[in-house]
C-alpha cells in the first residue's frame, strides 16, 4: 500500500521555522522525484519545491527562494522541507508528492499557519 505521510506543521510566528516531513512507503522512494506543493485558501496548488531522485537537483519557486530547502533521505524513505523565515503568505495545506514517468502520488497534506 502506497503511502506519503506529511508532519510537522503548525502554527508559527512570522520570521520563525518549521521542518515538514513526508514519510514514504509502498514504492521505491529513491526513483521518485520528490516535490512540496501547497495550496491557500481560493488559490490553486502551486509547486514549492522538487528534489530529482539521484542527481540532487533541486528547483524552488521564486517566492520560497533563499527561505525553504527541500531535501530527501533516501535511505529513510522521507523528503524535507526546511521552511526558515516565514511570511504570512506562506499559509497553506503542504502537499507531498512523489513522481516516476507517469505515475504520482500525493499525500494527505500538513496544514502550515504563519500567524502574528
Amino acid at each position: 500500500q502506497v503511502q506519503l505521510v506529511e508532519s510537522g506543521g503548525g502554527l508559527v510566528q512570522p520570521g520563525g521555522s518549521l521542518r515538514l516531513s513526508c514519510a514514504a512507503s509502498g514504492f521505491s522512494f529513491k526513483v521518485y522525484a520528490m516535490s512540496w506543493y501547497r495550496q491557500a485558501p481560493g488559490k490553486e496548488r502551486e509547486l514549492v519545491a522538487r528534489a530529482s531522485p539521484f542527481a540532487g537537483n533541486t528547483d524552488y519557486a521564486d517566492s520560497v527562494k533563499g527561505r525553504f530547502t527541500i531535501s530527501r533521505d533516501n535511505a529513510k524513505n522521507t523528503a524535507y522541507l526546511q521552511m526558515d523565515s516565514l511570511k504570512l503568505e506562506d499559509t497553506a495545506m503542504y502537499y507531498c508528492n512523489a513522481v516516476s514517468s507517469s505515475t504520482v502520488y500525493w499525500g494527505q497534506g500538513t496544514q502550515v499557519t504563519v500567524s502574528a
